[in-house]
């Protein structure tokens, strides 16, 4: 079995989601698009490959808009096509964050700017606590998305959606793979600043990391295995 994880950047990686993935047998293959020279000017030309061959499509987080066609018009494109035909065969899709909105814009919903945004540890809303826990989930996000036609919302936040399922396709608008190596990255990287415009106070994000990164990976191996046992198997 093999599973095509779209990395849109040098800091967010498959993390807790990607080792499950490999114990449960899948054979990974990820797919870079921006390099570290060009995080800050990510219009890079990019081509991705036809999904038929893999067995599984996971996109990950990144820090843009999928509507941002001024930053990254140069290669979104090509990711929404890729996960629309994914999921037009069948090829199950795991959208997380950046990748949620993705799946979402592909098969008929939309995104737009959230009213306010989400960054920290947060209890969703969960209609199938033990398909998604309630949490608490890394949330980092300025945008929300409006799931298409046909979606089941399964969780939700008063900000927006967290959870939906199309088909064999599962939408994330939070982050279950992020790590403390993670977190520290994103804080480097222009992270502390955004989280002390909008009053989170950096050091206490990363001590709370660290002080739920046990409990928080168990959380997002049952997240795997529901969604390979309950979504993309069906």
């Amino acid at each position: 079995m093999r599973a095509l994880i779209v990395v849109h950047e040098h800091i967010t990686e498959p993390g807790h989601v990607g080792e499950r993935l490999a114990e449960r047998g899948w054979d990974l293959t990820v797919l870079r698009v921006v390099s570290k020279e060009r995080f800050h000017s990510p219009d890079v030309v990019f081509d991705f490959p036809e999904p038929q061959g893999w067995d599984m499509i996971v996109s990950m987080g990144a820090p843009w808009s999928v509507y941002d066609e001024r930053t990254i018009g140069s290669w979104i494109g090509g990711e929404i096509a890729l996960v629309r035909r994914a999921h037009e065969l069948g090829i199950p899709v795991l959208g997380i964050c950046f990748g949620a909105q993705v799946l979402a814009t592909a098969t008929g919903g939309f995104v737009e700017p959230a009213p306010r945004p989400e960054i920290g540890w947060t209890e969703i809303d969960s209609d199938d606590p033990a398909f998604v826990a309630s949490g608490p989930w890394l949330e980092w996000h300025y945008d929300r998305c409006v799931p298409p036609p046909g979606a089941v919302e399964l969780a939700r936040t008063a900000v927006g959606p967290q959870a939906f399922r199309l088909g064999r396709s599962l939408g994330l608008q939070f982050h279950p793979e992020a790590t403390t190596e993670m977190i520290r990255g994103w804080l480097f990287e222009g992270g502390a600043d955004q989280c002390e415009r909008h009053g989170v106070d950096p050091a206490a994000l990363l001590d709370r990391t660290i002080a739920l990164q046990d409990e928080a990976g168990e959380r997002a191996r049952a997240l795997v295995d529901a969604f390979l046992d309950r979504v993309a198997s069906v």
